[in-house]
């Protein structure tokens, strides 16, 4: 009996070293240490400050108002999208872009009704572009994962656009009122938090690994916008993670075939690992598209 739970032992111990040896060497999150620090730091103040305050505003806003805080913000985000579409000399993007921006503005009273958005104009195509985006078409492609405080998932070029996007693009920050300027960003913070409530819920109770999780599909869904796809490749994406259990299962039978007498003992005892985690991943596509948004 022993010697069937040293085996065991062995063959998760040899499971586990291998994990954290291609974690290491994953060559899109060399500083992966210092971004599970941060990503920590902002998986507690999220807990202890923002989700706290998301669920006391979805509490007692009316829905009807808060379709309206949102079409605001997502105007205010159309306006960055067409400056970026211009700098990327996507003229005729950036006139579709404009005209959006325009419409909203104007008919849907500075963006709370999106009337763009309706069966009766030609800007129903929500586009979505920031100066990463910009920074990506001048050909800087590939950037180190970066996790930033209080920010989230992005990347050192990210990281650059953000900023760029934040002091100079941004129409709000243009606002001479301090505390209106101010009111104005708290409330695009809670309404994006908000917007996540049901996500993140979903993602802490699937995502064996959150942060992991959180960062491929947050890196796969910026190639995709950078490369011009409407959304994540997700039959993809839940491929590649499959193949990661597979390549662990071949480890795990590897080290099992050491002692034939315990080898169908840890085979059908990760089968039925691996059947409960992939329930979890059927539910993962949903928290990954919306999560990669905070």
């Amino acid at each position: 009996m022993w010697t069937k739970i040293n085996i065991k032992l062995v063959a998760i111990s040899f499971v586990l070293f291998s994990c954290l040896i291609s974690a290491e060497e994953n060559p899109k999150d060399p500083y992966e240490g210092f971004n599970r620090g941060v990503y920590t730091f902002n998986d507690t103040i999220d807990g202890a400050i923002l989700k706290p305050i998301a669920m006391g505003y979805n509490h007692i806003t009316p829905d009807v108002a808060k379709k309206g805080i949102n079409n605001f913000y997502n105007n205010i985000s159309d306006f960055i999208t067409a400056v970026n579409s211009f700098l990327q000399l996507d003229i005729e993007q950036g006139m579709a872009d404009t005209g959006r921006v325009i419409v909203n503005t104007t008919i849907g009273m500075l963006g709370f009704i999106d009337v763009s958005s309706t069966n009766v104009n030609n800007f129903t195509d929500r586009n979505k572009q920031d100066f990463g985006t910009t920074l990506a078409r001048y050909g800087w492609r590939d950037s180190a994962y970066l996790v930033l405080p209080f920010f989230g998932p992005s990347t050192f070029r990210d990281g650059t656009g953000l900023a760029v996007d934040g002091l100079f693009i941004n129409p709000i920050g243009y606002i001479d009122n301090v505390a209106l300027r101010n009111g104005l960003y708290v409330g695009w913070v809670i309404n994006t938090r908000a917007q996540l409530l049901d996500a993140t819920n979903l993602m802490d109770d699937a995502a064996i690994d959150p942060y992991a999780f959180q960062r491929d599909s947050w890196l796969q869904m910026r190639e995709n916008q950078i490369n011009g796809k409407e959304q994540i490749n997700y039959n993809e994406y839940l491929d590649d993670f499959l193949t990661e259990d597979d390549a662990t299962d071949d480890a795990i039978k590897s080290s099992a075939n050491e002692n034939q007498n315990v080898e169908s003992d840890l085979v059908s005892q990760y089968k039925d690992f691996e059947s409960n985690e992939s329930s979890k991943t059927s539910q993962r596509p949903l928290a990954s598209h919306l999560v990669s948004s905070l």
